[in-house]
């Protein structure tokens, strides 16, 4: 009988398993290369943040608004997540196809760093796109040398060299570590080089914050000034920016006599102030954890007014951040009507953090966050709202945004149990700007009840109350709501974060001993 004739045309494949390994290690070798060159080139370029950010730009309002709601503070990282295993999934399949219809395997993979790059360069400059053409270029040679159809020149083979596969599976997976690890490292020591250059501190403000009364913190509460570490952070920034001040400047132009470009330097040897003010997003739900407050410093906005001479006309202060193509609106009146309005550069007695703005920060009492607070600056314009529209006006959140009347409840937690040794239902509400009269609770549905307010800080920042509860035990509910010093209450009606915040009173069950 004659020996089969070896099928050329059908090139023999390893199993499934290892198909979709071979594809997957060729994306994560790909991914962990364009993240090392986008440590060099720019942060925000690496692929997985280009696409990433991209996603959040495009995405439509009520879809970020369920991620915030939903995953809070760790919906970057699940978006982030999201991203790598869909790439996993394409690249498995790839993978599992390359043997057979190896061209349409490597355009496939190719893609990824066509999609990498498109993002990157649409969002900043043809530079941007170098991680992402990296990327690609290395996706597809990997995974062309694990698929390489080696039947053909060796006919006498049932099978592709299985030592010779798992050494080019090792080598890859190899690649992919070095350059994600080699990326990580580099990005941690510029944070060590920085933290070593803001190490140096900052002046001592011409103005200090006045001291906290005695009575503003309740035993057991959280605490009345939030650490650095607790402070909240809402942004569309995928990555933190590590910003070196050497090369940064603040340029603050537009309808002014005398435009002014400052650096780092320069915008500390300016008169500084330092103010206690509590900062709230609007993303924050009723009873929600978007607030803090804490101790800034910065730079007057009355002091840059005057020294740049403002032009008459003037409706909005339109301000740009190193963090892509974010831009905010804030309407010159709350910046020139006497408020605490400042460039901030230190917080809680610190040069102010990178996730918190660093090196420089805007910071406007008694709006929220999407209106008045833009981190890492680099540029200001007094301009007019027909000149300019900024990130989120653009996607239909209001352009006058001032923080609303708010108040929740924090002891005890919502269906925990109130000890009968001590009785005491404890909060906190704000109204910066604004300042809080009273708070009121009611259990049950019954009659409201005036708490007992905490001291009172200053109008900018939040206040705490404290209510002892006489009741019988069992299981109960309670409701809180403040009323403002210009007499405003909290509306009853639940509300939507868009498009200026929500609405309605906290409410929480709990058991009492």
């Amino acid at each position: 009988m004659e020996a089969p004739v070896p099928d050329l045309a059908a090139p023999t494949q390893p199993g499934a398993g290892w198909r979709a390994s071979a594809g997957m290690v060729a994306a994560l070798a790909a991914v962990g290369v364009g993240h090392g060159v986008g440590v060099l080139v720019h942060p925000v370029s690496s692929p997985l943040i280009a696409v990433g950010s991209t996603l959040i730009d495009a995405a439509p309002t009520p879809a970020k608004e369920f991620a915030v709601r939903t995953f809070g503070t760790n919906d970057k990282p699940i978006l982030i997540g999201s991203i790598g295993a869909v790439l996993l999934v394409f690249a498995a399949v790839l993978g599992l196809i390359a043997w057979r219809h190896r061209a349409l395997s490597l355009v496939g993979i190719s893609l990824l760093g066509v999609a990498g790059l498109v993002a990157a360069v649409s969002r900043g400059t043809a530079i941007d796109g170098i991680p992402s053409l990296a990327a690609g270029v290395v996706g597809i040679a990997v995974l062309s040398v694990l698929t390489a159809d080696r039947s053909r020149r060796e006919p006498t083979k049932a099978l592709p060299d299985r030592r010779r596969f798992l050494v080019g599976l090792g080598g890859a997976a190899a690649l992919a570590a070095i350059g994600g690890v080699g990326g990580i490292l580099l990005d941690r020591s510029r944070q060590a080089a920085s933290a070593a250059r803001r190490a140096l501190g900052l002046p001592v403000p011409a103005s200090k914050a006045p001291p906290l009364p005695a009575g503003a913190q309740v035993d057991g509460m959280t605490p009345f000034m939030t650490s650095i570490e607790e402070f909240y952070r809402v942004d569309i920034s995928l990555v933190t920016p590590r910003i070196d001040t050497e090369g940064w400047a603040l340029t603050i132009d537009g309808m002014v006599d005398r435009p002014l470009t400052l650096t780092y330097d320069e915008l500390l040897r300016l008169p500084l102030m330092e103010r206690t003010i509590t900062l709230t997003c609007v993303s924050n739900e009723v009873g929600g954890p978007y607030v803090g407050n804490a101790t800034w410093i910065g730079v007057p906005f009355s002091e840059i007014i005057k020294r740049v001479g403002v032009q008459a006309g003037v409706q909005q202060v339109f301000s740009y951040s190193l963090d892509s193509d974010y831009t905010c609106s804030t309407p010159y009146q709350a910046v020139s009507d006497g408020r605490d309005a400042m460039i901030v550069v230190g917080m809680n007695g610190q040069v102010l953090p990178d996730k918190n703005g660093f090196p420089a920060r805007m910071l406007v009492p008694g709006l929220f966050g999407f209106v008045s607070a833009t981190k890492w600056l680099k540029r200001i314009e007094f301009t007019t709202y027909a000149a300019r529209s900024a990130y989120w006006t653009d996607r239909r959140w209001a352009t006058d945004a001032p923080i609303l009347t708010q108040s929740r409840i924090e002891v005890p937690k919502s269906l925990a149990t109130l000890p009968k040794a001590k009785p005491v239902i404890a909060g906190v509400a704000w109204a910066q700007h604004r300042g809080i009269e009273k708070v009121e609770i009611r259990i049950d549905g019954g009659e409201w009840a005036e708490t007992k307010l905490a001291a009172d800080a200053g109008v900018d920042m939040w206040r705490q109350w404290t209510y002892r509860y006489d009741g019988p035990p069992g299981l109960h509910s309670a409701q809180v709501r403040a009323t403002d010093q210009t007499g405003e209450t909290q509306p009853e009606a639940r509300t939507r974060v868009f498009p200026s915040g929500a609405r309605g009173w906290h409410e929480i069950q709990f058991t009492a001993e």
